[in-house]
């Protein structure tokens, strides 16, 4: 029974398939157009060397290993009620490559008896038709997911965090990627340089509008390896407080219709890497305060949408 103040994705997963699933997060040795230079060279300014990548393998291993190895965990974990799983590639942008790779690259979740679904990780600029094409193709097989990073709906923004993609473009794979009957998960930041709460909230309604499946919103993490680790270091980057985000979250929410899947309120990082906030590092605090002040407004998942007449 659904007992947060949102649509939680993992409610819904478990509805879907009549047991919990959990997820298996792959590095399948892709790159980024704005790391190779296929657009730009340097990567997304918040992004560390290993594409934000939470795996468990070594991305070194052959991803038939990286799935056997991430079920093995979670079976050591969980026992028997670890069953099914879903493929998360995940790290860099997964669908950088011609249609030919990605038939041998997704081929290992697709074999996988255990595994329901695939969870695919790219950019709205990585997408072309034949792309597309292939993943509707895949979900005749399993469930799929595709999760667009957009991170904020300001095009002044995207090109100070070196996102080389714009709004436009994101606007566009998503309206291409619907038409082929794909579920999408947008990821959005929150607490970027510059941005205001007003624009936070114009980048999660622009996300409601375009009815995308699912959402993660994340705080902003600095990073080892990153470049916004530097401009930490030069004092450019300001910090924000756990009380600060927890707004932010809940003002999102209320925007939010109840029917957008909830995947992630809160980022996951490793915390090896993490230099700021320090706050982040416990996701269960923040959570939890997330909920306490959806209890203290008597609010939920929708709130404030306007309910047709």
């Amino acid at each position: 029974m659904q007992t947060l103040p949102y649509n939680q994705h993992s409610e819904a997963l478990k509805r879907r398939f009549g047991q919990k699933v959990f997820k298996v997060t792959l590095d399948a040795g892709f790159n980024c157009p704005n790391r190779d230079g296929s657009k730009t060279w340097g990567g997304c300014t918040f992004c560390d060397a290993s594409g934000s990548s939470a795996q468990i393998a070594p991305p070194s291993l052959p991803l038939e290993e990286q799935l056997a190895l991430g079920i093995r965990r979670w079976q050591e974990r969980f026992g028997t009620k670890a069953q099914k799983f879903i493929a998360y590639y995940q790290a860099f942008t997964n669908t950088h490559a011609p249609v030919e790779r990605l038939r041998t690259v997704y081929q290992a979740a697709l074999d996988h008896p255990q595994v329901v679904g695939l969870a695919i990780g790219t950019r709205p600029d990585s997408v072309p038709d034949p792309v597309l094409d292939y993943l509707a193709e895949v979900n005749q097989r399993k469930y799929l997911w595709v999760e667009y990073g957009l991170q904020s709906a300001h095009n002044p923004t995207l090109q100070r965090i070196n996102r080389a993609h714009t709004v436009e473009e994101y606007i566009d794979a998503v309206r291409r990627t619907q038409k082929r009957g794909l579920e999408i998960c947008g990821h959005l930041i929150h607490g970027l340089p510059a941005e205001t709460p007003e624009m936070m909230l114009a980048s999660v309604q622009l996300l409601a509008d375009l009815k995308i499946t699912g959402i993660k919103i994340h705080s902003l993490h600095i990073v080892k390896g990153s470049i916004m680790a530097q401009q930490y270091r030069h004092g450019e980057i300001p910090l924000f407080s756990m009380e600060e985000y927890v707004q932010w979250v809940c003002d999102s929410l209320e925007i939010l219709p109840w029917e957008i899947q909830i995947h992630r309120l809160t980022g996951d990082g490793l915390k090896h890497l993490l230099l700021a906030p320090e706050w982040s590092r416990d996701k269960r605090v923040v959570l939890h305060a997330i909920h306490r002040e959806m209890t203290r407004r008597g609010t939920q998942q929708g709130s404030r949408v306007a309910q047709p007449v």
